[in-house]
């Protein structure tokens, strides 16, 4: 280990610097680059891409744009520069559309089956809520009857008008009430006898009316659109 010589700032140095000084290497000088280093660095600067008046010093090759793209995009071992079959693409693109085409059918066939059992829910209610209304508004016919007859054979009596009154009021109203709800009255009185609307009683002979044509209406009918709640009983010509 070389000793550092001491300078006139060296003498304001602490014991313990000194000697930390003294322990530093010295500096070691920066040797010198060869000509064939030099030489080589140059292919690394804007000089040696372009020599001017050098010897014995060639530029590097230059690669044709073509070839420097397709290089780039398609490097040694990349399956990408493979050429495809036509004709397999032709086969996928095929089969591809037919796998389509299976699939459209089949939504359009459960689109179908849906559509088709939505209307038969929708059906199936619509009777069942008929079938309730009809079973319903077949009780309340027998209370129709009652009332409707006390009407027709209301007292003469005095005593009783707004008595009378009051029930005729009943029945006009239970007869509305049928009414908005749908409940028509099956014709009968001297129209021919239907084995669907009407329920013959008794076949008697008539000189005032033709074969097959009633006689008297012996209990109205009453029906909710097409279904019969209960068949007018009569009295039939033979």
């Amino acid at each position: 280990m070389t000793k550092r010589k001491k300078s006139d700032h060296d003498e304001a140095l602490s014991p313990l610097d000194e000697e930390m000084a003294e322990a530093a290497p010295a500096e070691q000088p920066v040797p010198s680059a060869s000509a064939e280093e030099m030489e080589s660095a140059s292919i690394f600067t804007e000089e040696g891409l372009a020599p001017s008046g050098a010897e014995g010093t060639a530029p590097l090759p230059v690669l044709p744009a073509d070839s420097a793209s397709h290089e780039a995009s398609h490097p040694a071992g990349d399956p990408g520069g493979e050429q495809v079959d036509p004709s397999a693409l032709l086969a996928e693109v095929t089969e591809l559309r037919a796998q389509a085409g299976e699939y459209l059918d089949g939504w359009q066939r459960a689109r179908a089956e849906f559509a088709n059992y939505k209307k038969r829910i929708e059906r199936d209610q619509e009777e069942a809520r008929g079938r309730a209304a009809a079973a319903l508004l077949a009780k309340i016919l027998p209370v129709e009857d009652d009332l409707r007859r006390a009407v027709r054979e209301r007292p003469e009596a005095e005593g009783y008008p707004h008595w009378a009154d009051g029930i005729e009021l009943i029945q006009r109203k239970l007869a509305a009430l049928l009414e908005a709800e749908g409940v028509e009255v099956i014709p009968a009185d001297g129209v021919a006898f239907d084995p669907a609307l009407h329920e013959a009683v008794t076949y008697e002979p008539s000189n005032d009316h033709k074969e097959g044509e009633i006689i008297e209406v012996i209990q109205q009918g009453y029906r909710l659109g097409e279904r019969v709640l209960r068949p007018a009983r009569v009295r039939v010509a033979r």
